[in-house]
């Protein structure tokens, strides 16, 4: 019996109200939400940390985006030793809105810890053959800490401190599939997906960013890092039989290619299925 694909929304929503969390902010901007337990660890930072009737934030002291962001970097070092999250090296710009200004920059590993909005962007890479649409996806290395060995698609990373989608678009597409940039420079805009996700590191408040691009039979990609073991290219249908069967795609990817297939018209997306899939992917910040 065919399994609904509304299973991956509501996978990746997994999380309907943060009454049980603390309202994160700088100054009266909120900017993310935190647990009882790592706010109990933020009373031992108290020149950078204050606590009121309205949560946690940053002391009033810390009044630019470049104090903030080395109080949170040095706060994270901390954090981590503790058990809380991990400093992986790699800043992504916090914003209290996923279209605000850059507030300050906190490690990626610390994101959902914070519950700040995470963004990334995800490529589908599309070949339309006689036959119909064809999609690249990716294999994920087995030794990935999220999803490892699950389907990918061709392109996708999170958007560090200072770039803009389409800055880390280029950059990605060259480092994990070895696109050359005149090609990537091709890529359309065609969705956005949102989502509020309780994992094991923490809140995921994530936006995705989804660009189509439209490839020549004649190109292969290739792996560029250690991100991904293979590119294979799989008939639609296919992949949209994966979708709905089985748990071989990545929880994120999942969504994607939802909207992918929605907007392809695989999914009738003016059924009752298709309106229910459409308005839930959106369901974050």
């Amino acid at each position: 019996m065919s399994k609904p694909l509304f299973r991956h929304i509501e996978a990746c929503n997994n999380t309907p109200s943060p009454a049980h969390l603390l309202p994160f902010r700088f100054g009266e901007e909120q900017v993310g939400w935190v647990t009882p337990d790592l706010a109990q660890a933020l009373t031992f930072l108290p020149r950078d940390f204050h606590f009121d009737g309205k949560g946690v934030a940053m002391t009033g002291r810390l009044r630019g985006a470049a104090q903030r962001s080395d109080a949170l970097a040095a706060a994270a070092r901390v954090l981590a030793k503790q058990g809380f999250g991990r400093v992986r090296g790699e800043l992504f710009d916090i914003r209290a809105a996923a279209e605000g200004p850059a507030l300050g920059t906190l490690d990626r590993g610390m994101i959902p810890q914070f519950g700040v909005i995470g963004q990334g962007v995800h490529l589908n890479g599309l070949v339309r053959r006689a036959d119909g649409l064809h999609v690249w996806v990716g294999i994920r290395a087995r030794n990935k800490a999220v999803a490892p060995g699950r389907l990918d698609n061709l392109v996708a990373g999170g958007i560090p401190a200072g770039l803009d989608a389409e800055q880390c678009l280029m950059k990605e597409a060259g480092e994990e599939a070895s696109l050359p940039a005149a090609l990537v420079a091709r890529a359309r805009r065609s969705g956005r997906i949102s989502y509020i996700l309780t994992a094991e590191e923490g809140l995921r408040r994530d936006v995705l960013h989804v660009f189509d691009l439209e490839l020549p039979e004649s190109f292969t990609p290739r792996p560029n890092d250690d991100e991904v073991e293979a590119f294979e290219l799989w008939p639609a249908p296919r992949l949209l039989e994966a979708l709905r069967e089985t748990e071989s795609i990545k929880f994120n990817v999942n969504l994607v290619l939802i909207d992918l297939f929605l907007r392809e018209g695989l999914i009738d997306p003016d059924g009752a299925e298709g309106r229910a899939l459409r308005a839930g992917l959106d369901q974050g910040p």
